[in-house]
């Protein structure tokens, strides 16, 4: 098949792709010897010395002006190397990949810096790199260093900076330089929290400005909180595009499954799958099905059904279970999220040292968990979850099921008492006159 990277220009109206990528995939010949790859060479027309890796195959996907696309999968499944693709530092094996407008590409800690250079120095190869003039970029400088905020760093080489400073200064130039699309790949990671939020927060404002953006982390929260789009990929091949809350959902979903599958080696009594029963509202449910959740409910301090609350409301959560096998070391836990999926609070009867009961099959007893509301106002969503776990590390922990979506309420604002962030957390406050000097 043809192999194709086009630059697209920055022009055009109505809601053309700023990026398309139709059946891409990229492989690799992987040779168990060096000296194999000399043979191949000298005798490639007899004999095959090599075995055939793909990367990544039959992915295809667009993304329009001012969306924000979140790349998930596992380590190994393609999402750093189609990146690359479309920053065109990478070319395809097949398939066709069309850009449109500037790129600005993390791909990789320091791309493009030179460590022998001083921060200021490397803030104008940057620069000349993406073809933009000295005079420019000295124009922009002082914005950039003020966001890297790194001081009298920025007339230091490059070596000797740590990784987060080192992060801090790749942040601010691409974020100076206006770019159409942002790539960004795992580096978000790396710096303090402060500054991640700093750049998460200068994202979302690039974002509502039209910025078009492919976003690489492994935090669900992160993927939730910044991007309206998800792709998942396993081994090498799509297996999501959609919703973000769906595809961080999804990927959530396939790694619990792989952590079960490790944790049931060996394991006869847990390793074959129970169907389930008893259907409960919600958008996604997995697990083995040994213990499963029969009926959710929300009421109020009083035990009355409620779906709506205001500040200082007690929430119940009544989560009825039942199991299938003779169980032990349960544990069930909630949690709560906001309309754009970012998880907000919760807990588990193992977090809060509360022993459930040995459970034999039949017999559904009620786990009820209580909080006061200190939302603010909004829709919410409810999880629940039933794990087998008794080690503090969670390293034998067992998902037997979960319900995603399991039930909602809403949270009525009071202008008395208004909360301007996610919830209000308590707060002691007290004051003093100081006499004068």
């Amino acid at each position: 098949m043809a192999v194709a990277l086009q630059t697209l220009d920055a022009t055009g109206s109505g809601r053309s792709p700023v990026i398309s990528v139709r059946n891409v995939g990229k492989c690799y010949q992987v040779y168990e010897r060096p000296q194999d790859r000399l043979k191949q060479a000298l005798f490639r027309w007899r004999r095959t010395y090599f075995r055939e890796f793909w990367a990544l195959r039959g992915v295809s996907f667009e993304v329009e002006r001012g969306d924000s696309l979140g790349i998930l999968g596992r380590n190994g499944s393609g999402k750093s190397t189609l990146l690359q693709i479309i920053a065109g530092t990478l070319t395809p094996t097949q398939g066709e990949v069309a850009v449109r407008g500037r790129i600005a590409a993390m791909l990789e800690l320091g791309s493009g810096f030179n460590p022998e250079f001083t921060g200021r120095d490397n803030v104008y190869l940057k620069g000349a790199i993406l073809g933009i003039t000295r005079r420019e970029m000295e124009e922009r400088f002082d914005q950039i260093a003020a966001f890297a905020d790194i001081g009298p760093f920025i007339d230091q080489p490059l070596k000797i900076y740590s990784s987060g400073m080192a992060a801090r200064l790749a942040f601010a130039v691409a974020f100076s330089l206006d770019p159409d699309i942002m790539i960004i790949d795992e580096i978000l990671a790396v710096g303090d929290i402060g500054f991640q939020q700093r750049c998460l927060g200068r994202l979302r404002q690039l974002r509502d400005g039209g910025l078009t953006m492919l976003f690489v982390s492994h935090s669900p929260d992160a993927v939730r909180s910044v991007c309206q789009k998800a792709l998942l990929l396993e081994q090498g091949q799509p297996a999501f595009f959609g919703d973000a809350e769906r595809g961080t959902d999804l990927y959530l979903r396939h790694v619990q499954e792989q952590t079960n599958r490790d944790a049931l080696q060996g394991d006869g009594e847990l390793s074959r799958p129970i169907p389930i029963a008893v259907d409960v509202p919600g958008h996604m449910r997995y697990g083995t099905g040994h213990v499963q959740i029969e009926a959710v409910e929300l009421r109020d301090g009083e035990g009355t059904p409620c779906r709506a609350f205001r500040f200082g409301d007690t929430v119940t959560i009544e989560a009825t279970i039942r199991s299938h096998v003779d169980a032990r070391d349960l544990s069930v836990s909630f949690l709560v999220r906001d309309m754009t999926g970012v998880n907000l609070t919760g807990t588990t009867t193992f977090d809060e040292s509360v022993a459930l009961p040995d459970l034999p099959p039949g017999r559904p007893p009620k786990v009820r968990f209580q909080f006061e509301n200190h939302l603010r106002a909004g829709s919410f969503g409810v999880c629940l979850a039933v794990t087998r776990v008794a080690s503090r590390d969670y390293s034998d922990a067992v998902l037997l099921d979960q319900v995603d979506g399991c039930a909602a309420f809403g949270v009525i604002g009071d202008p008395n008492r208004p909360v301007h962030y996610k919830f209000h957390q308590a707060v002691s406050i007290d004051w003093e006159v100081l006499p004068d000097v």
